[in-house]
This record gives C-alpha cells, sequence and structure tokens, in this order.
C-alpha cells in the first residue's frame, strides 16, 4: 500500500449528502475483484445519461475539476451495503482523500485498509471549505496526516481527528496483510511448534 504522508491536491465540491455505495459503484460492476480498472465506473449513473453519453452537469465531468484527487462531500458519505470496491474505484480513479463531516462506518474502515484517507471534519468546518471551493477557481487543499491538518494557501488550518493506529499504517502504507507479515517468525515458530506445513 502507498504511504501517505502530505497530499495536495484540486478539490472537486459534491454538494450532498447520503452518497451510497451503490452510487459509488454501481452493482452490476462488483464480479470484479482486482483494486483495478474500476475508477471508470466510479459514480456511473451520475457520470453518463441512460443512452451512455456524457452527463455534462456532474462534478466529475466539469472540465475544472477534471484530476482532481480530493474529493468534498456533506455528511453520511459511503452508506449502504458494504463493498470495498467503493474505495478501490475513488482510488483508481485518482482520488486520495474525501472531506466529509460522516462517514459510514464500513466505508470508512475500508478507505483505511486500502489507502484512501477520510477526514472528517465538523458540519461548519465543511461548509467553509465548500465556501472557498465555489468561490475560489482551481481550490487546492493540502492534507498532512502527521499533524492532523487540512489547510489551503488563503490561511486557513482545520485540525481533524484520527485514531493513532490507522494513522501510522497509512503513514507507512501498511495494510492488514502487511502487519500480518510483521509476525511472520512467529507465526512460523507456531506452524513449527504444531506440525503444521
Amino acid at each position: 500500500m502507498k504511504p501517505f504522508t502530505i497530499h495536495t491536491g484540486l478539490v472537486i465540491p459534491m454538494d450532498r449528502s447520503d452518497v451510497d455505495t451503490d452510487q459509488l459503484v454501481p452493482k452490476q460492476f462488483l464480479k470484479r475483484v482486482e483494486r483495478t480498472g474500476l475508477g471508470q465506473f466510479l459514480f456511473y449513473d451520475w457520470r453518463f445519461k441512460n443512452d451512455g453519453s456524457v452527463n455534462p452537469d456532474f462534478e466529475l465531468n466539469r472540465p475544472e475539476y477534471k484530476d482532481a484527487t480530493i474529493l468534498l462531500a456533506r455528511k453520511n458519505f459511503g452508506c449502504g451495503s458494504s463493498r470495498e470496491h467503493a474505495p478501490w474505484a475513488l482510488m483508481d480513479y485518482g482520488f486520495r482523500v474525501v472531506i466529509a463531516s460522516s462517514f459510514a462506518d464500513i466505508f470508512y474502515n475500508n478507505s483505511f485498509k486500502n489507502g484512501l484517507l477520510p477526514v472528517r471534519l465538523l458540519e461548519k468546518e465543511v461548509e467553509l471549505l465548500f465556501q472557498k471551493a465555489n468561490k475560489e477557481k482551481g481550490y487546492k487543499l493540502t492534507v498532512d496526516l502527521e499533524q492532523r491538518e487540512v489547510r489551503d494557501d488563503f490561511g486557513t488550518k482545520i485540525s481533524f481527528e484520527i485514531d493513532q493506529f490507522r494513522q501510522n499504517n497509512l503513514l507507512k502504507g501498511l495494510d492488514d496483510i502487511d502487519l500480518t507479515m510483521k509476525k511472520e517468525a512467529e507465526i512460523k515458530a507456531y506452524e513449527a511448534k504444531h506440525g503444521i506445513k
């Protein structure tokens, strides 16, 4: 997993609450088990019209947000059914950070396990960022995981909370498999002691 320390990127404001996982990755694309290639299906039903043409009104299709890497949304982001495909699709599309006032628990946990940083801020702080993103053309944020801080070039600095264990794993780029393999010597000793091959 790619370590996350400091990320600066273009912000795309998605002024929506309750963005569910079926919108993030519609069910027809869940047959894929690879972590790559899912970005093309991200927000598929919103990005494309029924005839398959691009919906020019949807945020991700607007030229000013091309190459955005920070998604700004409202409360309860990632609600709905459990699917690890949701953070996979966001990351494959190019996002490294999602900022919202709240996240569904399963999406929140899956994000950390896959290297995507979900940042929870107060609603008034999210509102401030929306105002700035809508006012400033090409609005960028810097997300500093080590300092637990979101900041911009206009003097805004907002602290966020994160569990120290999750923070450490992201800073070092450790996923669940990496954490298990750090115990490889103990695992082999146990297997040898119990005759496990």
